[in-house]
């Protein structure tokens, strides 16, 4: 995982408002042992299934949803990210640079928020996402193509990616 990404987390985890909030909510101790083996060296398929598992219940979670969420709006911890994407992207610089200037998008970052509020948008996610992790790439590309179909919210966001060049830069 990229080094930004996890300083990112990092700082966001050390927001004592935000390590508040959720601290009723997860289980500190796996979160901060989860942290400290993506800082180190790459842990492998095993830190990446822990990872997703639990982003996938904090993602059921309203609160920590919404305070995720949040986060993203907030200057710095956008800043972290959008270092990380340039960072992980430096063969591919456009696509970096459109994928940056869509998290600077307020529109973007409004409608992300209203697609993650909703729970079979998020269930389809999370059946693409478990099948590009098993390796089953057609059956993303079909999951993806229901997500569209299906939800408005997902269609006005590809919309506003679009917008901002992602798509035309993941086909270079």
């Amino acid at each position: 995982m990229n080094r930004n990404l996890v300083r990112a987390l990092l700082s966001v985890w050390d927001r004592p408002a935000f390590r508040d909030g959720v601290r009723h909510l997860v289980d500190l101790d796996e979160v901060t042992a989860l942290l400290a083996a993506l800082a180190a060296e790459d842990g492998g398929d095993e830190v990446d299934l822990r990872v997703m598992g639990l982003l996938r219940s904090a993602l059921e979670t309203t609160e920590i949803r919404r305070a995720v969420l949040l986060l993203v709006d907030t200057d710095d911890v956008r800043q972290e990210v959008s270092s990380s994407i340039a960072e992980g992207l430096a063969d591919r610089p456009d696509l970096a640079r459109s994928i940056v200037s869509a998290l600077g998008d307020p529109a973007v970052r409004a409608e992300l928020t209203a697609a993650l509020e909703s729970a079979r948008l998020r269930e389809a996610i999370w059946r693409a996402a478990d099948n590009q992790l098993r390796g089953r790439r057609w059956k993303t590309i079909g999951e993806l193509a229901v997500v569209l179909a299906r939800h408005r919210h997902a269609r006005r966001l590809v919309w506003l990616l679009k917008r901002h060049g992602v798509l035309r830069a993941l086909r270079r």
